[in-house]
């Protein structure tokens, strides 16, 4: 049961990861390419848990941790660089 709404829940996160680089490709500014862009990270970063626990292997966790981190750094470089602070 459990595995079957998991997998249900990555079908869902991988749709918003298509339609998030639908509006990255297709974004009218900046600020919509870098929200649309935190999205499809914090969806992958979904996806990769789900794919941690359906396989067992808790080090995919350790990954989506670092990728979070990463992406969180990059989002306010992106941030401080579109209010023209650095």
């Amino acid at each position: 049961m459990v595995n079957t709404i998991l997998s249900i829940a990555l079908g869902i996160m991988l749709l918003s990861i298509i339609l998030s680089l639908i509006r990255f490709v297709k974004g009218p500014c900046y600020t919509d390419r870098v929200i649309a862009f935190d999205v499809m990270t914090i969806s992958s970063l979904a996806i990769i848990a789900g794919v941690a626990y359906l396989t067992g292997r808790i080090i995919y966790l350790d990954i989506a941790m670092v990728y979070g981190i990463l992406s969180f750094i990059g989002v306010l470089i992106v941030a401080r660089y579109l209010e023209k602070g650095l």
